[in-house]
């Protein structure tokens, strides 16, 4: 027999001793699950390119939510879909108190106030021009859009939610929101910034379910360019003087490289976005039978988790809940 002096298979030759030097793991207690808001009641519409992944009403929100509570999860993004009818230049839509996205908001609260409830803070769901920032004379001014934000997130606040997340990639949009809630009373509202999104291929699913592609052009003169990483640390060192509570990193998987630089050069929990174009194409190809879509969204989420993310938005979360209370 050849003498080795180190055998790294006997570490693996048990599922019970593969699990006592596992150095990775994922729970629904690192996962937020997004979720998309209709107006109306009794609503449920599955977004095309995101099969099983639904529009839902704010009577089958309080369904879900309850539902994944039940299965541990307990963080929740909420976006909503807004009827192109009521979308405009200035996105009044966004802080108006009446509006069907407030109001289900500030009834999912009441309904389960034990359940953390992320928004969104950025135009492109309630703009005509379905960019993130306000549209003057072709271009994406910068801080004419923060005024907008600002109130968008105050009403946002006003609703009860516990985090904001500023998508829309504007210079100085974090001081500047952390300014207004702290000026308002909402010191304790914290804010997830999205402190490293880049300009990526893999948006297209999610912008089908709110209908929300840009009328013109691209996002690239506010989104990063996936080429750089350097960049990401400026922008991270920019949120947390600002005032972020959380950094995030979109895409994830493409990205895990940025979501390590970040871990590793910052002491704020570092957050990555699964995003809709990569739970699509895993739907897609589980669906071709292809490749197994339940262990490889596992992997994924470990690659995340591995690379240094402690929260991971993902559209997989109530599925992995699922697939943990099986076992």
């Amino acid at each position: 027999m050849i003498q080795l002096s180190h055998r790294p298979r006997r570490n693996r030759k048990s599922a019970a001793i593969r699990a006592l030097v596992e150095e990775t793991k994922v729970t629904t207690d690192d996962l937020i699950f997004p979720i998309f808001l209709l107006d109306g009641k009794n609503q449920k519409v599955e977004v095309a390119s995101m099969p099983g992944i639904f529009r839902l009403s704010t009577d089958l929100v309080l369904k879900e939510v309850e539902e994944c509570l039940n299965l541990g999860i307990r963080a929740f993004d909420i976006f909503p879909v807004v009827e192109e009818s009521l979308k405009d230049k200035t996105a009044t839509k966004s802080y108006d108190p009446n509006f069907f996205y407030l109001r289900a908001l500030r009834e999912v609260k009441k309904q389960f106030p034990e359940a953390c409830i992320m928004t969104d803070v950025a135009m492109d769901p309630y703009s005509s021009d379905g960019h993130d920032g306000l549209v003057e004379e072709g271009k994406i001014v910068n801080d004419e859009t923060l005024e907008i934000l600002g109130k968008m997130a105050l009403a946002q606040a006003e609703t009860g939610i516990d985090i904001l997340g500023p998508s829309d990639m504007m210079d100085g949009r974090v001081g500047y929101l952390r300014e207004v809630l702290d000026s308002n009373g909402f010191t304790d509202v914290s804010i997830m910034s999205y402190t490293a999104k880049y300009a990526s291929g893999f948006y297209n699913p999610f912008r089908d379910a709110l209908d929300s592609a840009p009328k013109f052009g691209d996002k690239k003169t506010y989104q990063m360019n996936p080429a750089n990483s350097r960049e990401a640390m400026i922008e991270a060192a920019l949120d947390t003087e600002e005032g972020a509570d959380f950094l995030m990193v979109k895409p994830a998987l493409a990205y895990l490289d940025i979501i390590k630089l970040l871990k590793d050069n910052s002491d704020l929990p570092i957050a990555a976005y699964n995003v809709s174009g990569e739970y699509s194409m895993v739907k897609a190809a589980a669906q071709k039978g292809w490749l197994d879509g339940e262990r490889v969204a596992k992997e994924m989420l470990l690659s995340m988790k591995r690379a240094g993310a402690d929260i991971i938005l993902t559209y997989f979360a109530k599925e992995f809940a699922q697939a943990v209370k099986r076992q």
